[in-house]
């Protein structure tokens, strides 16, 4: 199987240009490496909708994104999730976890402890306790993977070695949903993706998921993680921004602009193909002025 960049947009909200941008340059990355190029709809978490999922679709379409298989649905794929899930249970890598978010922002923490990390309240609870645990809460628990490092690191392309907490994160939600960190790691390697290209706010993220990608026995992706497109405050662009969506854009106002952000004026991401080069992307978000 030839390897594969990808874009995996959740179908919550309709994209804007900063979304349509970094799935511009999933796509150029993709394509000037020959590699195939995948969709992917994240479209697990239950405030997702196919609708918006079609729409997204279509407008990737419209600025000149290809594809070379049919987009797949995550939820079409819970058996997937579930395998892996059962492998790392099997070994002996799984624990139930009974904390809420409060919980956990409450939870004491050793010196110098990782801002966020889980300070592992629930690891190596008697079975007592975990029973009493599992009968105050009444609800099913999280499945937490028992990390055995504090970090790892990974290559970006455009932020060089970075290292990065890994914690016991969560694999599986006490609703029984597979949670972001497990369902992305599995859906690349089953989709023979070896580039992931996305926004920089995803940079931490990428350690917890090289090491699960490792666990499970699969090939770290080479990353590259691309600036924001943020709004002349310097936050993430969001609709209160204005004129933000394609639609209200239009789509060769939006390549054009787009295209020039990068330091390539194009009509078209064809033509951008052309002349693309990684090395000189800009470093810094986009500020965005519709």
């Amino acid at each position: 199987m030839r390897p594969a960049g990808r874009f995996a947009p959740s179908p919550s909200a309709d994209l804007h240009i900063g979304n349509l941008r970094t799935a511009a340059l999933a796509w150029l990355f993709a394509r000037s490496t020959g590699r195939r190029f995948l969709i992917r709809v994240d479209d697990l978490d239950d405030r997702t909708r196919a609708d918006i999922g079609s729409r997204q679709l279509a407008d990737l379409a419209a600025i000149g994104l290809t594809w070379d298989e049919p987009p797949e649905w995550q939820t079409q794929h819970r058996r997937r999730y579930d395998d892996a899930i059962t492998s790392l249970a099997e070994r002996g890598l799984l624990y139930e976890c009974y904390c809420s978010r409060r919980d956990i922002q409450q939870a004491p923490r050793a010196p110098h402890a990782p801002q966020g990390a889980y300070p592992g309240t629930c690891r190596e609870l008697p079975g007592a306790q975990r029973a009493a645990r599992r009968a105050a809460t009444g609800r099913p628990p999280a499945l937490r993977l028992r990390a055995e490092v504090r970090q790892h690191t990974v290559a970006d392309l455009l932020h060089g070695d970075y290292t990065g907490v890994v914690d016991d994160f969560v694999v599986r939600r006490g609703d029984g949903v597979p949670a972001y960190n497990l369902a992305v790691v599995v859906d690349d390697a089953a989709q023979g993706v070896d580039q992931v290209v996305r926004g920089d706010d995803l940079l931490p993220s990428s350690p917890r998921q090289a090491y699960l990608a490792g666990v499970l026995g699969y090939p770290q992706p080479a990353y590259a993680h691309v600036p924001l497109v943020v709004n002349v405050h310097g936050q993430r662009l969001a609709k209160r921004d204005g004129a933000v969506t394609l639609a209200q854009i239009g789509v060769q106002r939006a390549i054009v602009q787009m295209s020039a952000s990068l330091g390539w004026p194009s009509e078209s991401l064809g033509q951008l193909l052309t002349i693309f080069d990684p090395s000189r992307l800009p470093r810094d978000p986009w500020v965005y002025r519709p």
